[in-house]
């Protein structure tokens, strides 16, 4: 594979209509807004979301969720996944055994998965039974995994660039949760809410590091992996919360410097971009010039 030479920066622009983005847990699965009303996105929500894409593309990923595992894929925790890979059971002997080292655990998980590589993972596994044959506690081998790795992929939360107008609607289900004493009385399970953005303009920024690229193996086709993920972000995406055709791409914009360290700081490539919204929800994306550095401008799938 062709390594990457170059550092890129990249931001995505996307729509939200009568959707839920991404519900905050702790104030009752309401989309995330911050202290002046605008709305937010986790970066967490934005990178399990291109991990889905990527599952969709065939790619192997490492952290999936039970309702997005790959066709064939039994493991149901990540420690699950990690033992699955015989090169890596083995390499925690050799750690045990000090013929290897945490870093040849870590490479060897760059290369089976692809997110590991681009987002970096933190193997954390709790000890196993000491060996039952070697009484010296001292002594006694572990099967524990402590390892970290840091990827060159980092992005953003997304964050709304106008205060966001959050609407709650009350539901009735149609069925008790389960029966009562009396059937046909409707109890208080019956009770909900649903929550909502009725519209948004959001924006995420990220760039890839070439001396972490180096380190895990990402390559200048796992970039256009990453790419073409963000691009098709909301593809397959569809829940509840979600319906189809809710949330749209707008424009992926993509800047790749002429040298490993970038000819501007991420910060001032960022600046240069420019998003407006018309009264009739019309998006415009711009950017001001920087000398020698042009966007590829992506139009959303």
């Amino acid at each position: 594979m062709e390594a990457l030479v170059n550092k890129i920066d990249f931001a995505l622009v996307f729509t939200v209509h009568n959707a839920n983005p991404n519900g905050d847990p702790i104030d009752g699965n309401r989309p995330r807004t911050t202290y002046d009303g605008k709305g937010e996105v986790s970066d967490v929500c934005l990178k399990r979301k291109i991990r889905n894409r990527l599952i969709d593309a065939g790619c192997q990923v490492f952290v999936q969720s039970d309702e997005r595992r790959a066709p064939g894929d039994e493991c149901r925790s990540l420690r699950d996944r990690a033992d699955s890979v015989a090169a890596l059971v083995d390499c925690t002997k050799q750690i045990k055994a000090k013929k290897a080292t945490r870093e040849d655990y870590a490479k060897i998980a760059c290369e089976t998965w692809i997110d590991v590589r681009s987002f970096g993972q933190v193997f954390a596994f709790k000890d196993g039974k000491k060996d039952k044959e070697n009484k010296n506690d001292d002594e006694g081998s572990s099967d524990a995994v402590s390892i970290g790795v840091r990827g060159p992929v980092s992005i953003q939360s997304a964050f709304s660039i106008a205060p966001v107008n959050v609407i709650t609607s009350q539901i009735t289900k149609s069925v008790n949760l389960e029966t009562g004493a009396d059937p046909d009385k409707k109890g208080g399970d019956t009770m909900g809410s649903k929550h909502r953005v009725d519209f948004g303009v959001y924006v995420t920024y990220g760039s890839i590091n070439t001396q972490l690229a180096q380190k895990t193996g990402f390559s200048h086709d796992d970039a256009e992996k990453i790419k073409e993920a963000m691009r098709s972000l909301f593809e397959n995406d569809e829940s509840a919360a979600r319906p189809a055709g809710s949330m749209e791409v707008v424009k992926l914009l993509w800047w790749e410097h002429n040298c490993p360290m970038g000819q501007y700081s991420s910060a001032k490539v960022h600046r240069t971009l420019k998003v407006e919204c018309d009264e009739s929800g019309n998006v415009s994306v711009s950017t001001d010039d920087l000398p020698g550095l042009t966007p590829e401008v992506i139009d959303g799938n």
